[in-house]
């Protein structure tokens, strides 16, 4: 189960590894496990024929040049595949973090690379917080 929640949000794995009773290493790796699964379908399998389907779904009719697409380029320009990376697991969920950096044309490598540092650096700092308030006696 740990597995299966942190496939969909990634919070949820160390909640549940605690509320289990898995130790903090088994808890950390199959939180790591479940979001690069995620990344791995959505980039491999989903991530090109998602983007076409947004854009003849929703912008087939839309301006190019509008506030929103020039403020989505200059935070990718800004920040770019580290930043969705690094935030994934905090704001993004999994899928959503995977799917907005396929739809700007990264490559799967650099996706996964990123990602793997990314969930590798959140799983730790998560469990290891959620450990800790564990361990906080209730007054």
């Amino acid at each position: 189960m740990v597995f299966l929640t942190s496939m969909l949000k990634f919070i949820g794995g160390p909640l549940l590894g605690v509320a289990s009773g898995l130790s903090i290493f088994e808890t950390a790796l199959l939180t790591i496990l479940g979001m690069m699964t995620t990344v791995f379908l959505m980039v491999s399998f989903i991530g090109k024929p998602f983007k076409n389907w947004i854009m003849k779904t929703f912008y087939k009719n839309r301006k190019l040049f509008c506030d929103k697409n020039r403020r989505m380029v200059r935070i990718w320009r800004n920040y770019g595949l580290k930043g969705v990376a690094f935030l994934t697991p905090v704001l993004f969920s999994p899928i959503g973090g995977a799917l907005l950096a396929s739809s700007f044309g990264e490559s799967a490598k650099r996706i996964f690379l990123y990602m793997l540092v990314s969930s590798i650096f959140w799983s730790i700092i998560f469990t290891s917080v959620i450990f800790l308030i564990k361990k906080v006696p209730i007054v």
